[in-house]
């Protein structure tokens, strides 16, 4: 088929080089030490799990010669524009194996967008090459499309189609908008159970789904695939070691997306995404590891997650990693209703106070020079909230803004992987806001394993204060196992927090749907997710109307 109208095709992108320099590393404290990445370690970080130069020059593979279908790993759509979408599917007909099956050969992709589900309005087509150096993925940055509009994409390689997804654009720039609706989810372990939340998620009526970390596992999978015993499968051994390795990193991606609930999301949504840190390993910070070993070493593990999760996810050329760096931070909007910025809260922070144990604020944890966000990631949010225009401005990220006190008492602890850890960061955010004077401020939030909904107030400490937004936190789909409505602390945390409006142990997804008036939240949980099929329930709904912030149950 030949490509009609116009189109951007990210078929041969771009190969890093190898003798790239890092930038130096922030500074670190506590209990690990600063080191300065030398020129070998460099080269360590950009010249292991990299692909090699050349990647046009790989053979083609004739597609007749795919016997198995290799549209194993489903289909995906993210980070809508007013006039593009960003399409992504990877090939694996053995989607277990190293190679996916498809060995070092590239494949032609032919791919269609259409006006309605039977393909008879195509509207866009053309031909994507999917390299192996990119582990067989195919990403088509589809221009020409008109604002505000659903479509319905499809990929063929030789007698094989993919399954049809569903995506649409956003509304144009300024155009006054009256609604939208979104979803945020996080925190997917397959081996902590099934994925029913995703098949629920995908028939929910949304617009956007948000996912705010946490996609992936590094630890090892065994061949019950842990929780998920009810499943007549038995898993390579592949999987039952942590990720270190590109191909390590790969090969997980494929075991996750290989779920037919999390496929049924991602065709059924455009999805926009951001790490945490299991993307890559527990609780890193920078260059730093969790265990504190040599930060050239992490930094080429760091590449290696980096680049497969770029491989895996519905993103653009811009977030394609150099070595072990990536803008994954950026800024999407809807109409004039709406202003998306998404944060990354892992590659550049500083090391986590304390040993990154519970601890209450000290000088460590405040020590104005940390930073959750680096120098210039805070820069071009706030610069971005006092040029903007929006009704709405939304700030999806990994950990939780809010404070959080552990416990009661005065010198209550507090999570020091969160931004309880990082206060003096906080607070210039905060600073940013009310500067900016954002009316209409909401933090969504994933990671950690329960449902939040939270006042972001001027002094958390004074719940007489202002209140200057709202935060929702979205629960996980798994990870955690089956929860429970009120977990243990819950009347410590909702006696020590009087900001925290909300706390629910359970798994499964916030919906919010926008309009000029207000904003509602819908707190959605399945019973289980240790066997599959559990039914989806509103655990409670919440408002915030535009110009009063602050949450009111419904």
């Amino acid at each position: 088929m030949a490509p009609t109208g116009r189109h951007r095709t990210l078929s041969e992108p771009a190969l890093s080089s190898h003798d790239e320099v890092l930038r130096a590393a922030a500074p670190h404290l506590a209990r690990r030490r600063f080191l300065t990445v030398t020129a070998a370690a460099a080269a360590l970080a950009f010249g292991t799990n990299l692909p090699a130069r050349g990647a046009t020059a790989a053979p083609e593979l004739d597609a007749a010669r795919i016997t198995d279908d290799p549209f194993t790993l489903g289909v995906a759509s993210g980070d809508p524009l007013p006039d593009s979408v960003l399409l992504w599917t990877r090939l694996a007909p053995a989607p277990f194996e190293a190679d996916g099956g498809l060995g070092g050969q590239r494949v032609a992709v032919q791919w269609e967008v259409s006006m309605d589900e039977w393909f008879a309005l195509v509207v866009r087509e053309g031909v994507a090459n999917a390299h192996p150096e990119y582990g067989h993925s195919v990403r088509v940055d589809v221009g020409g499309l008109t604002p505000d509009s659903h479509y319905y994409y499809r990929f063929r390689v030789g007698a094989w189609i993919s399954p049809v997804g569903r995506t649409r654009t956003a509304p144009e720039a300024g155009a006054y908008t009256t609604s939208m609706r979104l979803a945020s989810v996080a925190c997917q372990a397959y081996h902590d159970g099934y994925y029913t939340a995703h098949r629920h998620l995908a028939r929910e009526d949304v617009d956007l789904v948000f996912h705010l970390g946490d996609y992936l596992y590094e630890y090892p999978v065994d061949q019950a695939g842990g929780a998920r015993r009810y499943t007549d499968v038995r898993l390579p051994d592949v999987f039952n070691r942590e990720t270190v390795t590109l191909t390590d990193y790969r090969l997980r991606y494929a075991l996750f997306k290989s779920d037919a609930d999390l496929q049924a999301a991602h065709a059924a949504h455009p999805f926009v995404v951001a790490w945490d840190d299991h993307e890559t390993e527990n609780n890193y910070a920078g260059a730093i590891d969790e265990r504190g070993g040599p930060p050239e070493q992490f930094l080429a593990r760091r590449a290696a997650a980096y680049r497969a999760y770029w491989e895996n996810q519905p993103l653009r050329a811009a977030q394609l990693p150099k070595g072990p760096d990536a803008q994954l931070y950026r800024r999407l909007r809807w109409g004039d209703l709406a202003q998306f910025d998404v944060l990354d809260t892992r590659q550049y922070r500083s090391d986590q106070a304390y040993g990154d144990r519970p601890h209450a604020p000290g000088p460590e944890s405040d020590d104005p020079a940390r930073t959750l966000t680096g120098d210039a990631q805070e820069r071009w949010l706030l610069d971005g909230w006092r040029s903007s225009d929006a009704l709405w401005h939304v700030m999806p990220q990994q950990v939780c803004f809010s404070q959080r006190k552990l416990e009661l008492g005065a010198d209550a602890r507090l999570s020091m992987d969160a931004w309880d850890g990082y206060r003096a960061s906080r607070a210039r955010i905060v600073a940013g806001a009310k500067a900016a004077g954002l009316a209409n401020w909401m933090v969504l939030t994933g990671d950690v394993h329960v449902a939040y909904a939270f006042d972001i107030k001027a002094d958390f400490d004074d719940p007489g204060s202002a209140t200057l937004g709202t935060e929702l936190t979205c629960t996980s789909v798994t990870s955690g196992g089956n929860g429970a409505e009120r977990p243990s602390n819950w009347d410590t945390y909702m006696a020590a927090n009087p900001h925290m409006k909300f706390y629910d142990g359970r798994r499964g997804y916030v919906c919010v749907e926008f309009d000029r008036r207000e904003a509602r939240a819908d707190y959605r949980t399945v019973s289980a997710v240790t066997k599959p099929g559990a039914p989806v329930t509103t655990a409670a709904s919440f408002v915030t109307e535009a110009g009063s912030p602050g949450l009111q149950r419904v």
